[in-house]
């Protein structure tokens, strides 16, 4: 009978892939004849070794991009404007202990429905209809296990401030009680109506995020005019002083930004059309009103006219001629040093 050494050495090995194992493979060694040779032998543990490492860098590459998958995570925020309500559904991950977002396909989607929620100042339970159809897009870009540890936040800007408290309460009322319904994590007062000022701020932390000039010299960094349909929102770091109704300071790693940041209301693109075209129609009792900034050929909706005619001219010096003036009324009621706008504050621009 042989020996137990000299029976065949059996190994069986299995290798474990986390998500499916496939079938155990065994390997049959026999003991040699004879003794291999020093050389021999540094060659066997220099392979082997060789083998290990890479087998250790493969698996270590392969954890750290499962790690890096399982890490995604997903936040979604409801811009409501005065002319429609728009979803952003962002997917990010965090690195060195910041959030990293990548406005690529795969990471980034929206879906924006029309009218805005302060069309429905006479029906609010009707903004739930709305808000449900913007909510059921977010659920088809995020995982159902993902759901209640996202954020879920509405911004409401112009279009709601233009309304009564209680109305604004009584909208949002109801889209808190779809938004609480909809599985993703949220709190009440994550659906309100922001302020103009915070309104140009975000705007103007989005601009200078994506051009990369956060973290740098404030005076290094780029102003921004945001025109929505009811308002427009300048901010900008200034070196001057900026009195405190008018100032925001926010921090970005070790730099603080103080910023000018002031909401124009009825100077957003839609606003400042209609007040200007009333102001044309003031200007004249009877017959023809010439409007120079609207193209010729266009023809207007005559349920919108006030009791006119209104002809478009298409006059470039003209239509600035006349925005001009609508911007300078009450500019005699100016208590600062600068009032470009009204008698609105805004800082010297450089």
């Amino acid at each position: 009978m042989k020996s137990e050494m000299e029976d065949p050495l059996m190994v069986q090995i299995q290798l474990d892939h986390h998500h499916q194992s496939p079938p155990s493979s065994t390997y049959t060694f026999t003991k040699p004849k004879s003794k291999p040779t020093k050389s021999i032998i540094l060659k066997m543990v220099a392979s082997v070794a060789i083998t290990l490492g890479l087998l250790f860098v493969f698996y270590s590459i392969l954890f750290s991009v499962l790690e890096w998958r399982s890490s995604y995570r997903y936040s979604v925020v409801i811009d409501a404007g005065s002319s429609g309500s728009r979803i952003h559904v962002f997917r990010y991950w965090i690195e060195s202990g910041k959030q990293v977002l990548d406005f690529g396909e795969e990471n980034y989607g929206s879906l924006k429905l029309s009218p805005g929620l302060s069309s429905y100042a006479d029906n609010p339970e009707g903004a739930s209809a709305s808000v449900t159809e913007l909510v059921e897009f977010a659920k088809g870009r995020v995982p159902v296990g993902m759901l209640e540890k996202s954020e879920i936040r509405l911004m409401a800007t112009a279009g709601m401030r233009l309304l009564e408290v209680s109305v604004q309460e009584q909208i949002l009322q109801v889209i808190r009680g779809v938004l609480r319904s909809s599985g993703f994590k949220f709190q009440d007062e994550w659906a309100s109506v922001i302020s103009g000022s915070d309104e140009g701020v975000y705007a103007w932390v989005v601009a200078n995020y994506a051009i990369g000039s956060l973290g740098g010299d404030p005076l290094q960094t780029t102003g921004i005019v945001e025109l929505g349909g009811a308002s427009a929102q300048v901010t900008f770091v200034s070196s001057e002083v900026v009195p405190p109704k008018f100032s925001r300071t926010i921090s970005y790693g070790n730099v603080a930004y103080k910023l000018y940041s002031h909401s124009f209301l009825h100077y957003g693109q839609d606003a400042a059309e209609e007040e200007l075209l009333e102001s044309l129609q003031n200007s004249v009792a009877d017959g023809i009103v010439t409007d120079p900034c609207t193209p010729k050929g266009y023809v207007f909706d005559k349920s919108s006219l006030k009791n006119s005619s209104v002809q478009a001219a298409g006059n470039f010096n003209e239509c600035r001629s006349a925005t001009f003036a609508m911007l300078q009324e009450g500019k005699e009621n100016c208590a600062y040093k600068h009032c470009s706008i009204g008698s609105t504050f805004t800082p010297d621009l450089q």
